[in-house]
């Protein structure tokens, strides 16, 4: 099995505060991430290696932005986002 097999996939927008390196203004940028819960339970054809390997997962997102335009109308130059994590862990509820 694969690691998909034990997530739901969702697409989100989150939004983050930005410093552009280039005008120094700060600005709230919108980030695009990629979020995998753990589903409830497991697929029905797995085995005992992918039991164990679904105990383990756990949910998480991944940073799909790496480069975003400023806001600012007199800069506009593209930056790199610094800053904020690649992959985050989120808490289970």
């Amino acid at each position: 099995m694969e690691e998909r097999d034990f997530f739901n996939e969702q697409n989100e927008q989150r939004s983050h505060t930005l410093t552009c390196p280039h005008c120094g203004k700060a600005d709230e940028y919108q980030l695009s991430w990629l979020v995998r819960r753990k589903r409830n339970s497991l697929p029905r054809h797995a085995d005992e290696r992918d039991r164990a390997r679904f105990a383990k997962a756990q949910s998480y997102m991944v940073r799909k932005d790496d480069m975003v335009a400023c806001k600012n109308i007199r800069c506009r130059k593209r930056f790199e986002v610094a800053g904020v994590q690649s992959v985050a862990f989120l808490q289970s509820a």
